[in-house]
């Protein structure tokens, strides 16, 4: 339960005189207060899917020293309980410091608010990897039914990084893992997403890890691979433009599916009418362990 009582250290020692105590009125809106860590439940609308455990060791060492000098900021659920808008990095290292309560914002939020107030604060953040960030802006689109200009207004960036971020998410798996954990730069992946074959991109990124291929050096293939023709060809030595296979309405059918199955993006390539495979991309171990669940339980 929330406690009448005076905040940790920190935040103590900043704000003097200030309101520890939950109101037991309707419509809350910004009081302070000190929960029980018990009563608090994580955010399931988080944009952040992995927290790096030497960080979180660090914050954990602070807070024991210093207290939580910032407040998280929860909703009050029903029965009592609370619910992080934003947050979660300093309530898990609460937990490991030890605390039994924690120092936060009550605010008075339907879920749906909760949800583009979690996804926006968290994308105004510095520290969220490229695929996170482009994950929530596709988030905010689809369940607010946005545009991309309305979407730019609203998080405070141009339009045009929005829609930077949005490609990466259609670069193969492998490459959305290099991204996230940072082992190639938004730069890199900018120079990828040029080549439009998946395979290729996947190709060069895997020569980016093996070779140390620069930004420049990627754009410089990708301006190759894009000339159709060189000076010394005829017009008859033109390589014939690829036919793209369209997908058949059951293959279409089938992915959607699938998509709901496993809760994952699903891709269908197809090689002519009859011939084709099927991509199931997934973003983490946890997803991808509820993949292999959901195979099994098929059997």
């Amino acid at each position: 339960m929330s406690k009448r009582m005076t905040l940790g250290r920190g935040l103590g020692a900043l704000i003097e005189g200030a309101d520890t105590s939950v109101r037991n009125r309707p419509g809350l809106v910004d009081s302070i207060s000190e929960i029980d860590l018990s009563l608090i439940e994580v955010n399931p609308y988080q944009p952040r899917r992995d927290f790096d455990e030497e960080a979180l060791n660090e914050l954990s060492d602070s807070i024991s020293k210093l207290g939580v000098i910032q407040p998280i900021t929860v909703r009050l659920k029903e029965e009592g309980f609370y619910q992080i808008i934003s947050g979660e990095r300093r309530f898990r290292a609460s937990k490991r410091a030890g605390l039994k309560t924690i120092p936060a914002y009550v605010r008075a939020a339907e879920e749906k608010e909760m949800m583009e107030m979690a996804l926006v604060e968290n994308i105004q953040r510095d520290d969220l990897n490229a695929i996170e960030v482009a994950l929530s802006f596709q988030r905010l689109i689809e369940e607010f039914a946005l545009t991309q200009e309305s979407l730019s207004e609203r998080v405070g960036k141009k339009r045009t990084t929005v829609t930077n971020y949005l490609r990466l998410l259609k670069l193969p798996s492998e490459i959305q893992l290099g991204i996230r954990d940072k082992i190639i730069s938004m730069g890199h992946a900018r120079a990828l997403l040029s080549f439009e074959d998946p395979e290729t991109q996947i190709n060069v990124y895997r020569a980016i890890l093996d070779e140390g291929l620069s930004v420049r050096k990627v754009e410089e293939w990708a301006r190759q691979e894009a000339q159709e023709e060189t000076p010394e060809e005829s017009p008859s030595e033109k390589k014939p433009a690829r036919k793209k296979t369209s997908v058949p309405e059951l293959a279409k059918q089938a992915g959607k599916q699938l998509e709901s199955l496993f809760q994952s993006k699903i891709e269908i390539k197809m090689k002519d009418s009859s011939k084709g495979k099927i991509i199931i991309n997934f973003e983490s171990e946890k997803d991808l362990q509820h993949i292999i669940e959901q195979i099994r339980i098929e059997k």
